[in-house]
């Protein structure tokens, strides 16, 4: 499930990319947390994909 999970994330980042998002970083999972990606919008504020 985390690979699928992961591709996911990914796929979401690709389609916001072009729309003026900005990657900023993977956080994996740990014991508690599922992956998320932390990206940023044109405006510079952080957001997650989850």
């Amino acid at each position: 499930m985390g690979e699928e999970r992961l591709a996911a994330l990914e796929a979401d980042c690709a389609r916001l990319i072009p729309l003026g998002a900005q990657r900023v970083r993977l956080l994996r999972a740990d014991g508690e947390n599922e992956s998320c990606l932390v990206m940023r919008d044109v405006e510079g504020n952080e957001f997650c994909l989850d």
